[in-house]
């Protein structure tokens, strides 16, 4: 049995919990859109061809805002062939994903599913293959009100009230290799302070994402961010951060780590953002906004993979990486979603990457149901019950050793207390893979501390961490009731079953 000691003090919050922490991601990349949000003719769609089946798992999952078309997809992409009627859209080829795009889904569909869905729009914008013009266009097309060609073309379209869109990220992930239109810092750096000045004289409540570094390992990390930052500050709001993380060659221990090096991604880009601000005495702060991030197994040679659907010659949204996320993958989501949330202060904005199929947590199927994924729970649970302001988490755990990040907890928390309702919420992850792991938490500053709820999603008996839910048995892999969560005063003891996670609220007052 392993021990953990947690203390949190109701004096010492980090800040309120972001809303947009806790945001999705659709891009125009396998079955995302079609066949995922969006099926025509299928027995659960309604007449623009949403399936409501997903729309009706997506609301479940509290997705609070999704950025939309891309990803790779959109520094290829040309927004106006999305859309006027359906019937006159060109066809075209998408050089990101080798696939055919008939771009029967555009502006105008994602922005009515996403009322149907309650999310706020997060658009991007294509600063790859073009620029400024294309840019400001798109903005006075979506948000000008009327009385010009744009704002009257969308008018025309369908759409006589402006979408209002105040979200938008400038570019995808520039800093890539394998990026349409990739750049140097300075070439993007350039390229996205005269966009964001562009678009915000269309526009001047537009709040602005400048591409940071596609993940923490790219060789010009840091570097990135600090040229970036210094041709943009003053004209954007936040900086983005990718990650993507999955178990090498049966090493569970330094996968179930994954969060300590998006603790460390973080902090670097903080660090890199607040040094920009005081070399160039700026008043403002710049936040983060971790748009890109989920569990992915990048097995090149599979027969969804992206390198292999060019092989097939080009085709219409193809099966690529439709992972199947299993007891484990669950566990590390609840880890990264610990992270983000630690670091809310900062992170404003946070998108799991995808929505539907891609990397999902909600899976489809084409004329078929739609089910969720095992990694689905901990993002809903966490999006419900993650209210009010973020606690200061002090743990001391028991650690074990792994191969990538040496020493590290085994016990992982993130805390949140919601002073309108009395709540305390603790999102606990037990990294063990063979003990459980009994938990005592002091609550300072509470005191009749009572659970009011408490659920665990854990290996299920008499099967493996590998077990998943699919198509013949969407339910394998959910939450369960927690027996083991007590509170009486100033204290809550849990115990945590071996590789588990868990949401535990309860019910306190001040003392």
């Amino acid at each position: 049995m392993s021990r953990a000691r947690i203390t949190i003090d109701r004096s010492f919050t980090l800040g309120a919990v972001p809303r947009r922490l806790f945001g999705s991601f659709v891009e125009h990349m396998g079955r995302c859109v079609y066949t995922g949000i969006y099926e025509p003719g299928h027995p659960d769609a309604d007449t623009s061809g949403f399936r409501q089946d997903v729309l009706k798992l997506v609301r479940e999952l509290g997705a609070t805002v999704v950025r939309y078309p891309g990803g790779n997809f959109v520094s290829g992409y040309n927004w106006e062939d999305g859309v006027g009627p359906v019937e006159n859209r060109p066809r075209r080829l998408d050089g990101a994903w080798h696939t055919l795009e008939t771009n029967a889904f555009g502006l105008h569909e994602f922005v009515n599913w996403s009322k149907q869905a309650g999310v706020e729009v997060m658009e991007a914008i294509n600063l790859g293959t073009r620029g400024v013009d294309a840019a400001r266009e798109l903005v006075e097309y979506a948000n000008h009100p009327g009385g010009t060609y744009l704002s009257d073309l969308r008018r025309k379209n369908g759409s006589p009230e402006p979408f209002d869109i105040k979200l938008w990220c400038l570019g995808n992930e520039m800093d890539g290799p394998w990026q349409i239109g990739h750049k140097t810092a300075d070439e993007y750096g350039r390229l996205a302070q005269e966009a964001a000045k562009a678009m915000r004289y269309v526009d001047p409540g537009l709040e602005l994402v400048a591409c940071g570094s596609s993940n923490s390992q790219m060789a010009t990390f840091g570097a990135w961010e600090q040229t970036v930052l210094t041709h943009t500050y003053e004209e954007v709001d936040y900086i983005s951060l990718h990650a993507y993380y999955q178990e090498h060659d049966g090493d569970a221990g330094s996968f179930l780590a994954s969060a300590r090096d998006m603790d460390h991604f973080i902090e670097s880009v903080v660090a890199t953002a607040d040094a920009i601000r005081a070399k160039g005495k700026h008043r403002k702060r710049i936040n983060l906004s971790f748009d890109e991030w989920n569990v992915w197994y990048t097995r090149h040679g599979d027969a969804d993979s992206p390198d292999e659907v060019g092989k097939h010659g080009w085709r219409e949204h193809p099966r690529v990486i439709e992972d199947e996320y299993n007891v484990t993958d669950a566990v590390v989501v609840g880890t990264l979603l610990n992270s983000l949330l630690r670091h809310g202060d900062r992170v404003k904005i946070a998108n799991q990457a995808q929505l539907v199929n891609v990397i999902a947590p909600i899976m489809s199927e084409e004329n078929g149901p739609a089910w969720r994924q095992s990694i689905y729970w901990p993002f809903a649970r966490m999006a419900a019950m993650a209210r009010g302001q973020i606690l200061h988490t002090n743990v001391e755990s028991d650690k074990y050793e792994n191969l990538r990040y040496g020493d590290t907890d085994l016990v992982d928390v993130s805390s949140t207390w919601d002073e309108e309702t009395g709540r305390v919420s603790f999102f606990f992850a037990n990294r063990g893979l063979e003990e459980a792991a009994d938990v005592d938490v002091a609550l300072q500053g509470f005191n009749n501390a009572r659970v009011l709820s408490a659920e665990v999603l854990q290996i299920p008996e008499g099967k493996d961490r590998f077990t998943t839910n699919n198509l013949p048995n969407p339910d394998n892999v959910g939450l369960v009731p927690l027996h083991d969560a007590k509170a009486a005063g100033s204290e809550l003891r849990v115990n945590l079953p071996a590789l588990s996670w868990a949401v535990v609220e309860v019910e306190v007052s001040k003392s």
